[in-house]
């Protein structure tokens, strides 16, 4: 069983970008952490990162109408793995920043999560 300590980041993809990210600035004050045309970052105050998309972002064309929820665990590799073998299918190759790995996946609802680490 992969070990998930949390939310570690969240993502939404919207045809209502200007006014989303609007609202996560003004409305719940979250600190805007970046903003590159396509993205604006957040950050809530337990660290969890989200990121808000213009639909227009080929990078994530394969996020759905939800939100992506990314579950922290300790190792991207590992839970990947054991995920894997019991069937989950992953979208892609594990993912690498310079402080982050994550990896998404399709759940049984057929939504995409992903499983995210820093590294």
């Amino acid at each position: 069983m992969v070990n998930v300590e949390g939310p570690g980041w969240l993502g939404i993809r919207t045809e209502r970008f200007e006014e989303t990210a609007r609202f996560f600035r003004e409305v719940i004050g979250l600190e805007e952490t970046r903003s590159e045309g396509e993205v604006v970052g957040f950050v809530f105050p337990d660290g969890t990162e989200m990121e808000v998309w213009r639909p227009e972002d080929e990078f994530h064309s394969f996020f759905g109408a939800g939100p992506v929820v990314g579950f922290r665990v300790d190792e991207v590799e590992a839970s990947r793995a054991e995920m894997e073998a019991a069937g989950v299918e992953f979208l892609g190759p594990i993912q690498r920043s310079e402080g982050a790995a994550w990896s998404h996946f399709r759940g049984p609802d057929g939504n995409v999560y992903e499983v995210v680490g820093r590294r």
